[in-house]
């Protein structure tokens, strides 16, 4: 997502070749291109092969609008497919929740990487590159027998939509040209996730009818159709080679795998293992000497200039607690409604429908809302409604039923994040300039992924802790008893109650420590306007 944006952050102001400089006291451009064919991000070692499209309609948008869909789908079928997957292969509660946090890590750990590459070695030849490896790897997980194959698989799978993604995004900017029709094409990108996220629900219910492994082998066709069009569909673009983060990246994930290990392995191994203790000092470790070494790169993945904000420092703490909340929230209670409430899988889904609604309607509200109120009394408010729906959602039982016991809280938390999300993205581009967004989204979206990640490590181990104090066990629920059954559910929902408090500690920091106005919010969005246009220019 950042990376035709964020290589002009990097010149910006500092060797000439940034947007501020493209133009001489005159006011003529010094770039003697051809507006299709300018250079991404400065540079004079741009490579376009093909003009850019006049028009929207094509198989350009197609596979790049087919990659984001698909990339959204697998974060949100997986979650549904859970019960029945822990079922087929035994995996213990940690094991579980490695399939969902191993494809976050790899994904939110290698994103800003993903999007460098594309700047060095083309961005067509590596988004085709990235779907290849996430189509192979789906075809590893859809025939996996153990659950270290599967949890590979899902690893690989998240390095492959690392370099997919955010290839994609800066592709758009260059395939279309300029103005009405690129804008279009930014729209329909976009709307790829709110589709996604939808039609995961009942398409990842509906297969995980048929078996849990077809979630994965579906991305087969359609990974094959994008590599075998994106080759003739896209223009090839490049931006300015620089010397590549890799020790960062390498760092940074392996410090958030080790932390999430720890966690989810000391519910189930003891607090005290040798294994567990040993993985949590590694990964402090490793986090610590990312930090150095981002202070010490050439090009850091993670600039700290754009950190001295403190707004903004809040903003990206708060998008991080979000990113926990709503994982937590998908994964225990499409866990909670299939092992303990007896839902099929499809059931789960279809009753997840009324959060994406009410999550929509809710996120136009506060679009129109941030720009004439302080942001953060619009976060604040939707934390605090997020808190009181899972308040009341943890307190199901057994015995619970869809309507009133979940379909209310459901439509709660979905009116709470909607109202939450929006303005958490503005905010961390409140007040920059267009050359600063590539950079700020990414890391906004890398934050909210890791945040996922991170957050379900330690509320699954809570969720475990809790169960096997009450005497339940872990493992797949279909070998339970219903007194074990009943310690699984109040598992669960401890874990709902915990992602309530962390609601809570949203509210406070946004309301504490966040002071973006609406003024800098609509700046923050003229600036989006303007680097999409500047894109490609």
């Amino acid at each position: 997502m950042d990376a035709s944006t964020e290589a002009k952050y990097r010149h910006d102001g500092r060797d000439g070749s940034g947007p501020a400089d493209r133009s001489g006291p005159s006011g003529s451009a010094t770039l003697g291109t051809d507006p299709a064919e300018a250079s991404v991000g400065g540079g004079s070692d741009l490579v376009v092969q093909k003009a850019a499209a006049t028009q929207v309609l094509g198989w350009a948008i197609i596979v790049l609008s087919a990659l984001q869909l698909m990339v959204v789908l697998d974060g949100t079928v997986v979650n549904l497919a859970l019960a029945r997957l822990q079922d087929d292969l035994g995996l213990s509660d940690s094991g579980r929740t490695w399939v969902v946090t191993s494809y976050a890590l790899a994904f939110g750990g290698l994103m800003l990487l993903g999007g460098r590459l594309g700047d060095t070695f083309g961005r067509k030849r590596m988004f085709i590159f990235g779907v290849a490896v996430f189509t192979f790897a789906s075809l590893i997980a859809g025939l996996a027998t153990t659950d270290l194959t599967l949890i590979a698989a899902r690893v690989l799978q998240g390095a492959g939509a690392a370099v997919a993604s955010p290839t994609a995004f800066a592709l758009v900017a260059t395939s279309f040209a300029p103005g009405p029709v690129r804008n279009q094409a930014f729209a329909i990108f976009a709307m790829m996730t709110g589709l996604g996220s939808v039609s995961g629900l009942l398409l990842g219910g509906a297969l995980t009818e048929i078996s849990w492994r077809w979630i994965f082998l579906v991305n087969i066709p359609v990974g094959l159709l994008i590599v075998y069009k994106a080759r003739t569909a896209l223009p090839e673009s490049q931006g300015p080679r620089r010397s590549l983060d890799v020790p960062g990246a390498i760092l940074a994930t392996a410090g958030c795998t080790a932390v999430v290990y720890g966690l989810q392995h000391g519910a189930e191994s003891g607090w005290d293992s040798v294994a567990v203790t040993v993985a949590l000092a590694l990964g402090a470790v490793l986090l610590v000497a990312f930090l150095f070494a981002e202070r010490n790169a050439k090009n850091p993945l993670l600039p700290f200039i754009l950190f001295r904000n403190r707004d903004r420092v809040a903003t990206f703490a708060a998008i991080m607690i979000a990113g926990a909340i709503t994982m937590c929230m998908a994964v225990f209670i499409a866990l909670f409604v299939q092992d303990v409430l007896l839902f099929s899988p499809l059931q789960a889904g279809l009753s997840f429908v009324p959060f994406a609604f009410a999550l929509g309607i809710s996120a136009q509200i506060a679009s129109k809302l941030a720009v004439r109120y302080q942001p953060r009394w619009l976060i604040a408010t939707g934390g605090l409604l997020v808190a009181a729906g899972l308040g009341y959602a943890s307190t199901m039982t057994e015995s619970s039923t869809y309507f009133p016991d979940l379909f209310i809280p459901i439509l709660v938390v979905g009116s709470g994040i909607g109202m939450s999300v929006v303005p958490l993205t503005l905010c961390a581009v409140a007040g920059v300039r267009s050359s600063e967004i590539g950079p700020l989204t990414a890391i906004a979206l890398v934050a909210q992924t890791l945040g996922g990640a991170l957050g379900l490590g330690a509320v699954g181990a809570l969720a475990t802790a809790r169960t096997l104090s009450l005497g339940g066990s872990t493992g797949p629920a279909s070998a339970m008893n219903s007194a074990e059954l009943q310690a699984l559910g109040q598992g669960y929902m401890f874990a709902l109650f915990v992602a309530a408090m962390l609601a809570v500690l949203l509210a406070v920091i946004v309301a504490v420590w966040m002071r973006f106005t609406p003024a800098q919010v609509a700046q923050g969005r003229v600036a989006q306007d303007s680097a999409h246009n500047d894109a490609a220019a």
